[in-house]
């Protein structure tokens, strides 16, 4: 029996590939690892039996025999340190990729998160303008620095690793901002991130699921 992967049955990004599930879905293709997915509904994931997975109602989780986890950063580094081909096999180079892995989800995610549900729930408001100056400068110190960190090289340490997938998953949050246009070298490690063959599968396999649903 194949590994379980929840995903939303309704993707709330509209086929964007956005949801955190896209990134366990990438890491997935790149590793080769075949998987099944369950869809669930906003009120399937607030259910006894998903609450028994990720106590806090979200997706996604991965169910492999009785081993359960849950958060995307978490299942992701679980499948590449299981599985050869995304983490280096020298030990300070797999200490990098992990490490930028972390960067990406407490450092850079943070900001990011926080523009764009500030849209969500605040762009009625009064304060909203002004607070968004406040929001972008905050993502724009973070592009500033990983851009210049990044300078001319292909992926952040030598080669693309987790570090990289889960970089470029978040950096693709700002797709709709134009923010992330002002950075070219940004621009341009996206773009190389997403048109790996693994991203497109897994983009293809996310997008279905809006199509069908």
């Amino acid at each position: 029996m194949s590994p379980i992967l929840t995903a939303f049955a309704t993707s709330p990004d509209r086929g964007q590939g956005l949801a955190r599930d896209m990134r366990v879905r990438w890491v997935l293709e790149e590793l080769g690892v075949p998987y099944d997915v369950q869809l669930l509904t906003f009120a399937d994931m607030k259910q006894p039996a998903h609450l028994a997975r990720n106590p806090f109602g979200q997706i996604p989780t991965w169910q492999e025999g009785d081993r359960v986890l849950f958060e995307s950063g978490a299942i992701v580094l679980h499948l590449a340190e299981q599985h050869p081909g995304v983490l280096p096999t020298d030990p300070d180079a797999r200490m990098r990729a992990i490490m930028w892995v972390f960067a990406a989800l407490n450092t850079v995610e943070p900001p990011i998160v926080e523009r764009s549900m500030a849209w969500v729930l605040e762009r009625e408001q009064p304060w909203y303008t002004q607070r968004l100056v406040t929001l972008d400068e905050r993502v724009r110190m973070r592009l500033s620095q990983l851009s210049a960190w990044l300078g001319t090289a292909s992926w952040l340490d030598r080669d693309f690793s987790v570090g990289d997938l889960m970089m470029a998953s978040v950096l693709l949050r700002l797709k709709s901002s134009g923010i992330l246009d002002e950075y070219t070298q940004l621009v341009a490690y996206v773009a190389r991130a997403t048109q790996r063959p693994a991203y497109q599968r897994a983009f293809a396999a996310q997008l279905a699921v809006f199509q069908n649903g």
